[in-house]
């Protein structure tokens, strides 16, 4: 059985209500506070201003502080922070910040040029979830992540104005990005991926990138999914030839002689990178310009950019298909959707086993795809239920 998009689009809206009331309720009166203190501050500086003038005196360091001591109660307590320490350079914690998209990618695209590292390097692998709203499979990832801290990372890039409100114990508690508007289809929705990738490129260790969306799911456990992508050579962008309307089609000839007809390649947006590739994806904006010119509907640049610029430039490092998996049998602009009724032990079996063989490391194998989409929240329960079973977490 399979569910309309009109009935997945009224679930996630419900989801995203109560995430956002959830948020309110929860918030809304310590933001206050804030507020008012941080009122009463900026009074006690102006008040500390006028005496300054008027006295033609400078106020120390010690008045100053009896001020503040008396606007916070006799709180003086002060949070000393090394903005500069190595650390918080190579790991930062915190997502939020105030950059504008080409500073972003202007502090994200520095390359260190001293060989090696001044600090113990793990390598970590990057989930990148682009979504419209809330996570309705949350659950079944924060089981995939348990145990495992310090070889992930993990980022969110939701619609502009969604507030990401989950407990702070989850692993995804404060890992929401600075986020824009995206619409499907648009060339917004390639920028959200540069955008993405850009705030995981921050994190020095992040040495592998995985693009994934709300509706996917892991087919196998965390360790067999980090030594795939961590000792792999190649990356993971799906990036073929279709002589089409549906791909060589959609090409536009003011494109020309940056990219040929030739040259241009179609491919899934879901993809996964090395670091260095990606430090390259980012830093394009020649290649990038054209898209954002002449790629529009019927041409989606999230579908042809990175495939098409990869098979350009770096084609070598990269294995043209995708770890993602999708069913798209029933044709049309979106793959099958799978609700609860779907979900059975055959079914997961058949697509960490799949039919058709693959290289990795230039060796066959049946472990083709690491992840697969798109499962309704309705799935939720008995995927866990599969989890341990079947997936090995």
């Amino acid at each position: 059985m399979l569910r309309n998009n009109k009935a997945e689009k009224v679930e996630l809206e419900k989801l995203t209500a109560q995430q956002n009331n959830g948020y309110l309720k929860k918030f809304a009166p310590t933001n206050l506070i804030r507020l008012v203190v941080c009122l009463m501050v900026f009074i006690a500086g102006v008040a500390t201003g006028l005496v300054s003038s008027s006295q033609r005196s400078t106020i120390s360091l010690e008045n100053y502080t009896k001020i503040y001591t008396a606007v916070r109660g006799g709180d003086t307590t002060i949070e000393n922070i090394n903005c500069l320490s190595l650390d918080k350079i190579v790991h930062p914690k915190k997502l939020s910040h105030d950059l504008s998209d080409q500073e972003l990618v202007w502090r994200a695209s520095l390359v260190p040029k001293v060989v090696g590292y001044p600090f113990k390097r793990v390598p970590k692998v990057a989930f990148m979830f682009l979504t419209r709203g809330p996570l309705p499979l949350l659950p079944l990832w924060e089981k995939y992540f348990a145990g495992h801290d310090g070889f992930f990372s993990i980022y969110v890039h939701t619609q502009a104005g969604f507030v990401f409100d989950v407990p702070s114990g989850s692993v995804f508690f404060g890992r929401q990005v600075p986020s824009k508007e995206v619409s499907w289809g648009d060339v917004s929705l390639a920028d959200a991926e540069k955008r993405l990738l850009a705030n995981a490129l921050l994190d020095f260790s992040n040495e592998r990138f995985v693009l994934l969306s709300e509706s996917c799911i892991p087919v196998y456990d965390f360790q067999t999914v980090y030594k795939y992508l961590t000792k792999s050579a190649h990356s993971f962008v799906e990036s073929y030839d279709d002589t089409s309307r549906f791909g060589r089609g959609r090409y536009d000839r003011h494109m020309r002689p940056n990219i040929t007809v030739e040259q241009w390649r179609k491919g899934a947006q879901w993809f996964e990178i090395r670091r260095d590739l990606g430090i390259e994806i980012i830093s394009d904006y020649k290649y990038y310009d054209l898209f954002r010119k002449y790629c529009h509907p019927p041409c989606f640049p999230d579908e042809h950019y990175v495939a098409t610029y990869l098979n350009i430039f770096h084609a070598p490092l990269n294995s043209n298909r995708t770890l993602t998996w999708v069913d798209w049998s029933l044709g049309g602009p979106h793959p099958t959707t799978f609700v609860r009724e779907n979900i059975t032990e055959g079914f997961i079996r058949n697509i960490r086993n799949y039919k058709k063989k693959c290289l990795y490391n230039s060796k066959s194998t049946t472990v083709c795809y690491l992840f697969a989409r798109k499962f309704a929240p309705s799935t939720l329960e008995p995927l866990l239920n599969l989890s341990s079973k079947l997936m090995g977490f």
